[in-house]
């Protein structure tokens, strides 16, 4: 078994040098902390969340791991590394230096099942053959066997107190980092790129035509609670959305979230990422029905590069979400389907964000009716290209374009936010500091 261990409790045992030689020689993984006595940590990796700034902010507030003593601070290099060091709950902070493939080089290929075929699988589940009915059967069957053998790399469980953070431009290739029924966690100064499925589901009954679903993001929270997502970036890499092919007339979607809040997730801030050329890119609440997501799902946003996503900038169930100071860079009018989601008993808050936009990529647009009857809007700017700046109402302009409108009041205030930009700043402001490595390595 891998062993993640602290730099310190080597040193107390006066093996540095040669145990760690000799555990990479016999291919142990190894995660030390980088010198003696106090472990190099980055002034930013023991910080926690300051009060008042955002949802995360509530209840307990969010420290991560900033408690941790020296024995629990790690350095990480591969895969088994990172998945050892963030198990557990005692404090701890996980330093995560270089690229981390979380396939470890694997390509499909070698998780695919001796008895799943693609074109196969295309060929009998064509809804011309098979009918609009569920996948079932030895394809489909093979198929979930092909997708555990990826999920077993793929995911990565995240235990409460923890902070994440990324040195020497630290990336994750492929990988779900998994918060579940956990707290007090902070990941800050990570990319994040490609979490790609390697065997989407074909959900024949998934609109009108149906479509393909994948099972990962780069960060999921499921039930946690007390998370701060600050200075990461997200990305798709080479293998963008736009890329995939047409399977059975529809999309072959590799791709789920970027960092989806869900199953009654709660006071959550995510700020100043850069979260750029992707569809699906934040869900908050996964389900219509009322349930674990009532009262809960609070979320702040603020001070995010959300640039030529596709969708879901958030798409909000239930929760009051507060979206203010966010850079919305929407040039790209072929990939652009919406910004902020109004769904089944949501409560948008949306303030002092910018716009830029395409000519071609309609006001009305940047809102969309999932079901939801109310948000709140204001102080939004937005500019097409190199033009002039002005003030819009995108809540106005969808009300003025469909039918039924949206009320125009939320139904409560926000009131943790630690500073409110004006928006004529904001695209200043977020291009200078959003993302990785805009903080101290």
């Amino acid at each position: 078994m891998h062993a993640a261990l602290s730099y310190r409790g080597l040193c107390r045992a006066g093996l540095i040098a040669a145990t760690v030689a000799g555990l990479a020689a016999a291919g142990v993984a190894v995660a030390a902390a980088a010198t003696a006595g106090s472990p190099p940590v980055p002034a930013a990796a023991r910080q926690a969340l300051a009060a008042n700034d955002g949802w995360a902010s509530a209840g307990a507030g969010t420290t991560g791991g900033s408690a941790a003593d020296d024995a629990h601070v790690f350095v990480v290099r591969t895969r088994d590394e990172l998945a050892a060091a963030v198990a557990g709950n005692t404090p701890k902070i996980v330093l995560l230096s270089g690229t981390i493939d979380a396939n470890e080089g694997r390509g499909c290929d070698a998780y695919a099942d001796p008895a799943y075929n693609l074109q196969d699988y295309l060929a009998a589940y064509d809804p011309a053959v098979w009918g609009r009915v569920a996948p079932s059967g030895p394809l489909e069957d093979a198929r979930v066997r092909s997708a555990k053998n990826q999920s077993l790399k793929v995911k990565i469980d995240v235990g409460a107190n923890t902070t994440i953070y990324g040195v020497r431009n630290a990336r994750l290739i492929g990988g779900n980092l998994l918060l579940t029924n956990v707290s007090n966690v902070i990941i800050r100064n990570v990319t994040f790129v490609d979490a790609h499925d390697c065997f989407p589901a074909w959900t024949p009954t998934d609109g009108d035509t149906g479509n393909w679903n994948s099972l990962y993001d780069n960060v999921t929270l499921s039930g946690s609670t007390n998370v701060w997502l600050d200075h990461n970036s997200f990305t798709d890499g080479d293998n963008q959305d736009s890329g995939q092919p047409l399977y059975l007339g529809r999309p072959y979607q590799v791709h789920d979230g970027l960092a989806d809040i869900i199953k009654g997730s709660d006071y959550v801030t995510v700020s100043y990422n850069n979260m750029f050329e992707h569809d699906k890119s934040m869900l908050i609440g996964s389900t219509n029905t009322p349930g674990v997501d009532v009262g809960k799902l609070r979320v702040t946003l603020h001070h995010n590069r959300l640039a030529n996503l596709g969708q879901r900038m958030p798409r909000v169930r239930f929760g009051q979400v507060d979206v203010y100071n966010n850079y919305y860079y929407a040039t790209d009018e072929d990939t652009f389907v919406y910004a902020l989601g109004v769904g089944v008993q949501s409560a948008i808050y949306a303030e002092n964000n910018f716009v830029l936009r395409s000519a071609d990529t309609p006001l009305s647009a940047f809102v969309y009716n999932w079901g939801g009857t109310a948000m709140t809007e204001k102080g939004t700017l937005a500019r097409v290209g190199t033009g002039p700046v002005v003030a819009v109402n995108l809540l106005a302009e969808y009300n003025a374009a469909y039918d039924p409108d949206i009320a125009t009041d939320a139904g409560w205030t926000p009131s943790r936010r630690a500073s409110l930009d004006p928006a004529a700043d904001v695209p200043r402001i977020v291009t200078a500091n959003a993302g990785a490595n805009k903080l101290p390595a």
